[in-house]
């Protein structure tokens, strides 16, 4: 009988999943399924920290986050003895609240959004007051340290070995680290790799004015740094309807068990992979859907949110500007410009001079 040669044990679960697995959607479709995807940037970010010196024993991780990149510092911490000090909002949910305690980490929540910045704000706001009480601490920042982008490398090359050339790339956008930096180094390969951002309305990312959204772990109320805005070709707004029936769609066509800014990037990636059956598309497929076993799984609570029997457009509506994608599934042409570039008025035509 012949032996079995069994891997090399991880030295943790960290180790074990940070990575994503490569799974067919189509002849010219593949996924990027992350068990949790912020694990990566987490663990990427600590290990910088502890090489420059900044993050050693006795000294405290403070971070704002209300979502998954909660979770993936947690667990990291955890492992490597670190307290955690989380600032988070309402937007956190029993589940992960629970879990993130199970960890070993204080949760703080800020119950009032700041008059402007929303949410965002008020936890920032938080988190430099409780950077003032521990005199030994190191914040990730996973909106402006370019180590969350950086950490995507891994991630490029191992798409770059398994699939060969990109010729798309799709997202979901939070904090920017995931889409800019997995294209960034697949364009090392590929400069003409085209970059999709998805993103839901209303979200102050790609230029629309804050409000409240239906779709959670997509939007922001602030414009993270890390979004680096010049490396996007398109960017879609996704609706509610539209995203929670791909969620489902992706579980039921394709078994995977995913949430919804996962469901998000598979609508646009399928919908562009349909169009352009000649080029060779990747979405990125953030967490799984554990957390939404009670909300985006369940017909009652879709109800409850008026999308169930919603009519679900089959393709986005084409916009000039931020503001028209209100509402819907809508894209732009972003043809990697900058947001201040993209929101400046077009100059009024020049009259001509009567002869």
């Amino acid at each position: 009988m012949p032996s079995l040669s069994l891997p090399t044990p991880s030295a943790s679960i960290v180790e074990a999943t940070e990575l994503p697995r490569l799974v067919r959607l189509g002849p010219n479709l593949c996924g990027a399924a992350f068990t949790l995807m912020k694990l990566l940037p987490a663990r990427f970010m600590l290990d910088r920290a502890e090489q420059r010196g900044e993050l050693g024993p006795g000294t405290t991780v403070l971070e704002t986050s209300s979502g998954t990149f909660a979770l993936g510092l947690a667990m990291v911490c955890r492992l490597r003895g670190y307290p955690l000090v989380i600032v988070g909002d309402p937007a956190i949910d029993p589940v992960l609240r629970r879990r993130l305690q199970e960890l070993g980490t204080q949760v703080e929540i800020c119950h009032e959004p700041s008059p402007e910045g929303g949410f965002q704000q008020a936890r920032l706001d938080r988190l430099e007051q409780l950077r003032a009480q521990y005199p030994r601490h190191y914040v990730p920042g996973q909106y402006h340290n370019p180590d969350n982008p950086n950490a995507y490398a891994v991630v490029a090359e191992q798409i770059a070995e398994a699939v060969g050339p990109v010729d798309c790339l799709v997202g979901p956008v939070g904090s920017g680290g995931s889409t800019g930096g997995t294209a960034s180094f697949l364009r090392l390969l590929a400069p003409g790799l085209r970059l999709i951002g998805v993103d839901t309305s209303p979200s102050t990312i790609f230029g629309q004015p804050d409000g409240p959204r239906a779709v959670r772990g997509l939007g922001n109320s602030l414009v993270p740094p890390n979004v680096r805005h010049t490396a996007y070709d398109e960017v879609h707004w996704a609706g509610a309807a539209e995203v929670f029936r791909a969620t489902r769609d992706l579980h039921a066509r394709h078994a995977l068990y995913m949430g919804p800014t996962s469901g998000a990037a598979f609508l646009v990636a399928r919908w562009y992979a349909e169009r352009h059956p000649d080029e060779q598309v990747v979405a990125l497929l953030p967490d799984e859907g554990h957390r939404y076993q009670d909300s985006v799984y369940q017909d009652d609570w879709l109800r409850e949110q008026g999308v169930l029997d919603q009519e679900v457009c089959t393709e986005p509506r084409t916009v000039g500007c931020p503001d028209d994608a209100l509402g819907g599934w809508a894209r732009m042409a972003w043809g990697r410009r900058s947001l201040d570039d993209v929101l400046r008025p077009a100059a009024p035509a020049t009259p001509r001079e009567t002869p």
